[in-house]
């Protein structure tokens, strides 16, 4: 498979705090990986950075040592979002700037037509087959726990004051417990991964249309959307097909 990514600071922010990996095509391992970081100064830049880089040397250095075989990749992918979590939150305790510094994480790792998911916070993944775009991924928020409760419906998320707030993100704590599956990808299946400030900013529907007229150049034609919507944050947007 390959991948497209588009990222952008938006309108209204002073920098990026979002990042993401791309793996190229000759490369043995087909990693991609998104982090929205967050943070005062340039903690969330450093954190989304540093999650990327060490989640991705993780599982580098490690596939070859263990059985690619399901349960194996799934663990892989788990120790590596765990293990990106520790990198950020011992480099957050080194300066006063970092401190309580954080990120979203979502990997995606391809191997043998499966994609193994590993998933903390509210960027999102996306599974377009056919004519069904399916969120693969639950957002650990305040928002999602409240539809998940039955107080408040999906439509009213959508606009709730506290819609930013999570109940989980990568290296605020000491220890982090991401969410993992894995799922068979069909031949003409796409993939996309987005932070929020694209899902926050166009309409899934929209987002579904864009992607399946022309995956590759729907990174940037969504991550334009999202700044003529307002750019209230950073965007990022990888579709994979």
């Amino acid at each position: 498979m390959v991948g497209f990514a588009k990222t952008d600071i938006g309108k209204a922010r002073d920098m990026n705090q979002d990042s993401y990996y791309v793996s190229s095509p000759e490369n043995n391992i087909e990693l991609y990986i998104l982090a929205d970081g967050m943070g005062g100064y340039n903690g969330g830049e450093v954190a989304s950075k540093l999650a990327i880089e060490s989640a991705r040397k993780y599982i580098e250095n490690n596939f070859n040592q263990i059985e690619p075989e399901k349960e194996q990749i799934l663990k892989l992918v788990k120790n590596a979002a765990e293990y990106a979590n520790m990198v950020v939150y011992e480099k957050s305790k080194t300066s006063e700037d970092l401190k309580g510094m954080g990120t979203t994480l979502d990997i995606c790792f391809i191997y043998n037509n499966k994609v193994y998911i590993g998933h903390v916070g509210d960027s999102r993944i996306y599974l377009i087959r056919k004519d069904i775009i399916r969120k693969l991924t639950k957002d650990h928020s305040y928002v999602q726990q409240l539809v998940e409760d039955g107080k408040i419906t999906r439509e009213e998320a959508n606009h709730h004051p506290k819609k930013n707030m999570l109940l989980k993100a990568l290296g605020c704590t000491e220890y982090v417990e991401p969410d993992i599956r894995a799922r068979n990808i069909e031949k003409q299946d796409i993939l996309l991964m987005c932070s929020d400030g694209l899902t926050n900013m166009v309409d899934e529907s929209i987002i579904y249309k864009m992607v399946k007229e022309n995956p590759k150049t729907a990174p940037e034609k969504l991550v334009n959307l999202a700044n003529e919507a307002g750019g209230y944050d950073n965007v990022t947007v990888i579709t994979i097909i």
